[in-house]
């Protein structure tokens, strides 16, 4: 079984993605990668182009992103995957919405509510340690989690998986065992899933350059944020390995 990389993080993510698409393209027709998925931060802007490059050399392409969702005073990403093409024109009007919405004072964003009443064929996930659901475990708000976390699942039934990563990022084990136990608490499947900036691992270090410049800040300055080097396009057999004990979050990745 194949392991659906859903989260790859295009050039059209300013300053977070580092994959061209025709460097993907070849990438993917080169190792004979049956589906990978696009989920750029905010904006669907690479998404007919990586449709019409990955169909090209027999990919399935997978469209997603990931939107800014405003909870209360939080914001953060949730991230979004089509699951047809009724979920696909909900999605760019979330993304669409977040722009025209907001002041250009603040980042693009919509409300919880947005995405609750566009919920149609849409993938939802619990989302990363940079995510709104982690932002808020970072900062111990595991009441908040718990309704958010309410409200999604109540909303997209099983369209809406808990995730869970492995990049040994700062603290994301912590998270994982938190995300791990809220599945268990009320019953919701997990998903293996990598966030992919660069598909070499070899590239790490150009793509924690590229953060620095997005960031406005400097490589060895000790208090930016820093991603391990665990960001690259892994096989099948490196990811199966990485969550051989938790056969259902790869289950529920070969399956999606």
């Amino acid at each position: 079984k194949k392991f659906n990389h859903i989260k790859i993080h295009t050039q059209y993510s300013i300053c977070e993605g580092a994959i061209k698409i025709d460097t993907l393209k070849d990438f993917c027709k080169k190792n004979k990668i049956q589906s990978v998925g696009i989920s750029d931060s905010h904006i669907l802007s690479g998404a007919l182009e990586f449709s019409e490059n990955l169909s090209s050399v027999g990919t399935q392409p997978i469209i997603g992103t990931q939107i800014l969702f405003k909870y209360k005073d939080f914001t953060g990403f949730i991230p979004l995957i089509a699951k047809n093409i009724n979920g696909y024109k909900n999605i760019i009007e979330l993304s669409s919405k977040s722009y025209l919405d907001s002041s250009e004072i603040v980042d693009p964003h919509c409300k919880l509510d947005d995405l609750l009443n566009k919920s149609e064929g849409i993938i939802v996930l619990s989302g990363s340690i940079k995510c709104l659901v982690g932002k808020l475990f970072n900062k111990g708000l595991f009441n908040e989690i718990e309704d958010i976390i309410n409200k999604l699942s109540n909303k997209f039934k099983d369209d809406f998986y808990i995730e869970i990563q492995r990049h040994n990022d700062l603290n994301e084990k912590d998270f994982e065992y938190f995300n791990l136990n809220i599945s268990k608490k009320y019953n919701l499947p997990i998903i293996a899933t990598n966030e992919v900036y660069y598909l070499d691992q070899n590239m790490s270090e150009a793509h924690d350059a590229l953060m620095c410049i997005g960031e406005k800040t400097y490589v060895n300055d000790l208090n930016r944020m820093k991603l391990s080097d665990q960001h690259y396009f892994k096989s099948s057999e490196e990811m199966a390995e990485l969550f051989k004990d938790l056969p259902e979050a790869l289950e529920n990745n070969f399956n999606l």
